[in-house]
């Protein structure tokens, strides 16, 4: 019995579930980041055989079924790190992501349970021409960004920026603002800016629009995205962005590069933290001086206390409704002095 086929949301961008394509194995030469490819499922389901479907929903998965994704690397500090390049003569690789970002883990923190496993089967190919992301951008007419940036930024992966976020979200579009969300940084999920848009946001996009797997990638080539997602989010009638910068600005995502160019517009600045000493880190090693600290690190009045006796900043438990007018006053003095 032929098994299913899958897929992924770093497919979100492109025609492949409605336009026919072939699948036919490439010599390794012919590899390349961002390239679409169909990975067969093999080895004993985990908890990690789940595929986030181009529509955002997640699905299980089981052995011999197809999944298409794409080659990218990933360089997560509590999680996994891996490569496409990675991958072995035997032509076995992991799902580095549900999202389908695909490649040979080099390096897995012991408590995370097996990552789904595939054997390449092809590349995705039309007119005996292989398919990648790059081939599904939208072009963008380049125009610089004017409306106010609330930047997140965060210690390190899992350190509240997406929550962050959404509630901050939820905050503006109470004021009666219109809302962009966009994640610039990070490795392919489709469920973190679909959650700014139950938030209420009125636009989201993130890199994968720009044809990026991860942003784990050469500076030139994500200065070429950053133009065009900050080209994209200015050609919406919004009234402010929200920006969310995945994993920290010091680890390989490019984060120093995205708070570069969206740094002219930042009129607040919000850094989740894992804890307070995190957050004299980033300061330190990052000349970074928050408006406002959230995160686990401002989950109780200790960890207040601390991040203002370590970094002088003030921090904010953002998951008590109690704090929620003094948010709000926040935004609106940002806003108003921007």
């Amino acid at each position: 019995m032929a098994g299913r086929r899958f897929f992924t949301s770093t497919t979100r961008i492109s025609d492949l579930r409605r336009v026919p394509f072939k699948v036919s194995a490439l010599p390794r030469s012919d590899w390349a980041t961002a390239d679409y490819v169909v990975g067969k499922v093999t080895g004993r389901p985990s908890v990690h055989y789940l595929v986030e479907q181009d529509t955002g929903r997640m699905s299980e998965v089981m052995p011999g079924d197809e999944v298409i994704g794409v080659f990218g690397q990933r360089e997560a500090t509590l999680e996994a790190v891996g490569s496409w390049e990675a991958i072995a003569d035997d032509d076995k690789f992991e799902a580095m992501t549900s999202a389908g970002l695909f490649g040979k883990t080099t390096s897995i923190a012991p408590y995370i349970a097996p990552l789904m496993s595939l054997k390449y089967f092809g590349h995705v190919l039309r007119n005996n021409r292989k398919l990648g992301m790059v081939d599904f951008v939208s072009s963008t007419p380049e125009i610089p960004l004017r409306v106010p940036v609330i930047m997140l930024t965060g210690t390190s992966m899992s350190a509240g920026k997406t929550t962050t976020g959404r509630i901050i979200i939820h905050e503006l579009k109470a004021m009666g603002l219109k809302v962009a969300a966009g994640k610039f940084t990070g490795a392919a999920r489709y469920r973190d800016i679909l959650s700014f848009k139950d938030a209420g946001a009125d636009y989201i996009m993130d890199f994968t629009e720009a044809g990026l797997p991860s942003t784990v990638c050469p500076p030139a080539t994500f200065r070429s995205a950053m133009t065009r997602m900050m080209s994209q989010v200015a050609a919406w009638d919004v009234d402010v962005l929200v920006a969310e910068a995945g994993a920290s600005p010091m680890e390989p995502y490019n984060g120093d590069i995205a708070l570069e160019f969206l740094k002219p517009q930042i009129c607040m600045s919000i850094l989740c933290a894992s804890d307070p000493y995190a957050v004299v880190g980033v300061r330190k090693a990052f000349g970074m001086q928050p408006d406002l600290v959230s995160g686990p690190a401002a989950n109780t009045q200790a960890g207040i206390e601390l991040v203002a006796r370590l970094s002088g900043s003030e921090a904010l438990c953002l998951l008590e409704p109690a704090n929620l007018p003094v948010l709000r006053t926040l935004l609106k003095q940002s806003l108003d002095a921007a």
